[in-house]
């Protein structure tokens, strides 16, 4: 099992939730919450209004989002999903847990309590340079008071 971050459309309540619960593609199983450690970078960008955290340390904010363990079918579906590595690369970040339900390994128990855990998120590099003046955002949703509602694959 990985450990993965999602701050934008998989999270629950969001448009794109319905894949991380569909068991077809793999399984999913929340953790809890969090934020990066380091500050990044999450603009909504593109005529799909796609949230995006771009891959530059130290800009930024800390970015909330939801802890998942996730099996090898669900990585491999979610770097699909994600474009990777071409629109979204998956690379390794430190995690702030702030708020944990998982149960596993004492190991992980541990990391959990010590508050911080390693985790794949899909960031990109690969971006247009405007992108990096569009508003930052701490936390992603797609009916927030941004105004930018994420248009669904089904729909563009």
């Amino acid at each position: 099992m990985a450990r993965v971050f999602v701050y934008g459309t998989l999270k629950k309540g969001q448009p794109n939730y319905k894949h991380m619960i569909n068991t077809a593609k793999g399984l999913a199983k929340f953790q809890g919450r969090g934020r990066t450690v380091e500050k990044y970078p999450l603009v909504i960008a593109g005529k799909y209004n796609i949230p995006y955290m771009l891959n530059i340390p130290g800009t930024g904010h800390h970015v909330a989002g939801e802890i998942y363990s996730v099996d090898d079918q669900m990585l491999q579906f979610l770097d699909e999903f994600e474009g990777c590595p071409d629109m979204y690369q998956r690379t390794l970040m430190r995690i702030e847990v702030m708020e944990w339900e998982g149960k596993g390994s004492a190991g992980e128990a541990r990391a959990a309590a010590e508050g911080v855990v390693e985790c794949f998120v899909y960031s990109t590099t690969t971006y247009p340079p405007e992108w990096v003046g569009l508003p930052y955002h701490d936390s992603y949703d797609s009916s927030g008071k941004h105004g930018l509602s994420y248009v669904l694959r089904e729909s563009r």
